[in-house]
């Protein structure tokens, strides 16, 4: 095990006291399954921590976790590390936050799943629907008060900024700047081929509360981005989720999602030039801030179908080796204050200037109403 992971791995004794002893990494290796395994672990924070066993996980078949998916966030390295490390394979769950609540509930007298992660205030939504259970996992101390519930039943894990990447060899070809505002996104030569998501997607949802408050709006008001996304449609821009293959072959010139993906996208992908890519974080014409910071994280499902293997891989994700996989694609980490982060980032001094949050609480209070404002006001 590396030595990130605090999570106490024990053989224990079976039959007459014979030891386990290298036969215990064939039964939890590979993704192969654990059935009949009895590897022990301590899992959970406080009054949760308790002892599980290797047999009590998935044996033939996949630990399902909402939104946890190639593509998005590195996941792909946390689910690999996390076979390997316990003989877990995790399904590859690709979709957006807004389609795994409808999804929990949908499903929430028989369900599919074992934990919700997506978008916090998602979480939160579940956890008022009565979808989750309490469950604190190891290190969730290290957790910031305000990106946890006390109960245990939402806990945060990692942090990302609404931000545009764009191509810096297109603009330069069509003479434009580097964008500092939402305004200047307005401009014919970038609306033309401008992707973005919808707001039933947490991302999405962030792009347009970002807009809406870059341009004077408030959750009470989001008329002005639903102007705004109405005239970026006449000028071209489209709502897509799938839209970085095409930012690649320069089909797509900007895309509007996190920090992360395009900072990921410019030093961590081969099929683009480091140089070609910009990430910008932008404000409003007044000053106003338009660069939302989102939180995200993940909640143990009630009556989840494999808990024990889920409180695991909760318990991963929180530690410091879990985080760091997040910190490798410039995903900001919850435990971030205990690690070094890359010097990559936009400079500080702009986060300061163009960064802003929402109480989580009043944002689930009207979420459902927000979006339907805007999907509705801009047709989409």
């Amino acid at each position: 095990m590396s030595k990130g992971h605090s999570t106490r791995r024990r053989q224990v004794l079976v039959g007459s006291g014979a030891v386990l002893g290298s036969t215990l990494a064939g039964c939890l290796g590979g993704g192969d399954g654990n059935s009949g395994g009895s590897e022990e672990y301590e899992v959970g924070h406080g009054d949760f921590q308790a002892t599980i066993s290797a047999s009590e996980f998935p044996s033939e078949e996949q630990l399902y976790i909402y939104c946890v998916q190639s593509g998005w966030m590195n996941w792909p390295s946390v689910m690999e590390a996390f076979n390997d490390q316990y003989g877990v394979e995790l399904n590859d769950n690709d979709r957006s936050s807004g389609e795994a609540l409808q999804d929990a509930r949908s499903n929430a007298q028989n369900p599919t799943h074992s934990a919700f992660n997506g978008g916090y205030s998602y979480a939160l939504q579940a956890m008022n629907d009565g979808l989750t259970q309490a469950y604190k996992p190891e290190n969730w101390d290290k957790v910031p008060d305000a990106a946890k519930t006390q109960d245990g039943h939402c806990t945060g894990t990692r942090k990302v900024t609404t931000a545009l990447t764009y191509r810096k060899d297109l603009f330069e070809e069509r003479g434009l700047d580097e964008p500092e505002t939402w305004e200047d996104l307005l401009h014919p030569d970038i609306m033309q081929d401008l992707a973005l998501q919808t707001p039933q997607a947490a991302v999405g949802l962030a792009a347009a509360l970002s807009i809406n408050n870059a341009r004077g709006g408030s959750l009470g008001d989001v008329q002005p981005v639903v102007d705004y996304y109405n005239e970026i449609q006449e000028g071209g821009a489209e709502f897509t989720d799938n839209f970085l293959a095409q930012f690649s072959r320069g089909e797509y010139g900007s895309f509007i999602r996190y920090d992360y993906s395009g900072l990921d996208l410019k030093y961590n992908n081969d099929d683009l030039a480091e140089e070609n890519v910009g990430v910008a974080l932008l404000g409003g014409e007044n000053g106003k801030a338009g660069a939302f910071n989102a939180l995200y994280g993940y909640a143990l499902l009630a009556n989840a179908p494999n808990p024990e293997a889920a409180k695991l891989f909760m318990d991963y994700v929180l530690s410091i080796e879990g985080q760091q996989h997040f910190t490798d694609a410039y995903v900001r980490p919850i435990r971030a204050p205990e690690m070094d982060l890359p010097d990559e980032f936009p400079p500080q001094s702009r986060y300061d200037e163009t960064e802003f949050t929402i109480d989580q609480q009043t944002l689930v209070e009207q979420q459902e109403d927000i979006i339907q404002k805007i999907t509705r006001g801009a047709g989409l």
